[in-house]
């Protein structure tokens, strides 16, 4: 019954609103926290209520941890993440050179591990990953998004942005359709916010794990009746990126809460 209450709210949706291409301009933007509940405000505000903050604790250890066949551990490479990994987080996905597309920050992780640590690559939504994930974007917090200003990354931003902007699935319905043209507005009784990634990995409730961008990507593409893509998948990365060049400016809040 709940998912058939949402595929009509959708429509309605879809048959009340249009299409306009319009991105947010910088005066409007809000990160999705504004949006939440004081009762969720407060959550994510207070490190010792955050559950987010027992994964990044987790990160913590793993960064000390030895691993792969050269028995290194992250901090053998680059010390105490509190400054080697501050702003990190703010410039992913970032381009990769030798593989001459953008990488995102679990990528990243896992290539270091692969070549530097000659370590079997984390699993995606794996605690692991997502424990050393928000710990290096967690030193990150507070400071601005700069992802997407590298001049290679141009054409994977206009990709990105392509399919923001595409309708697709049964419904017929974009990403621009919700959090361009209705933010604000709800939908299944939750507030349509602006898809800034401004605290990812996250906490969702629902969830009642932490998880990435890519999951809650995933999540609303089957949502409207489309095809996801796996996990890893060059289009998941180039629609990261366009969310994290559109919020440049805005600053990181991982781990965020989310309902």
């Amino acid at each position: 019954m709940k998912a058939a209450r949402v595929i009509v709210m959708a429509v309605l949706l879809i048959a009340a609103t249009s299409v306009r291409g319009d991105e947010i301009r910088p005066g409007e933007r809000r990160s999705g926290l504004s949006f939440m509940t004081p009762e969720t405000q407060a959550m994510q505000n207070d490190d010792t209520a955050n559950p987010g903050m027992l994964w990044v604790l987790n990160g913590d250890a793993l960064w000390n941890t030895k691993a792969g066949a050269t028995g290194k551990a992250c901090a053998d490479c680059h010390d105490d993440a509190r400054a080697s990994m501050k702003g990190v987080a703010a410039r992913y996905p970032a381009f990769d050179k030798a593989l001459g597309r953008p990488v995102d920050l679990e990528q990243r992780i896992n290539l270091c591990r692969a070549n530097h640590q000659e370590a079997t690559p984390l699993p995606y939504e794996s605690r692991e990953l997502l424990a050393l994930t928000a710990f290096v974007a967690q030193q990150s917090r507070d400071l601005p998004i700069m992802s997407g200003t590298e001049p290679q990354l141009a054409p994977f931003v206009a990709k990105g942005r392509e399919l923001f902007t595409q309708r697709q699935g049964q419904l017929n319905l974009a990403c621009a359709n919700c959090h361009d043209d209705v933010w604000s507005k709800h939908l299944a009784g939750s507030a349509i916010t602006q898809a800034h990634p401004t605290g990812y990995p996250l906490y969702r409730l629902e969830w009642q794990s932490l998880g990435s961008l890519q999951r809650r990507l995933r999540g609303c593409i089957t949502g409207i009746r489309a095809q996801a893509y796996d996990f890893g998948a060059p289009e998941l990365v180039e629609l990261e990126l366009y969310l994290m060049s559109r919020a440049r400016g805005m600053p990181i809040e991982t781990p965020a809460v989310r309902p």
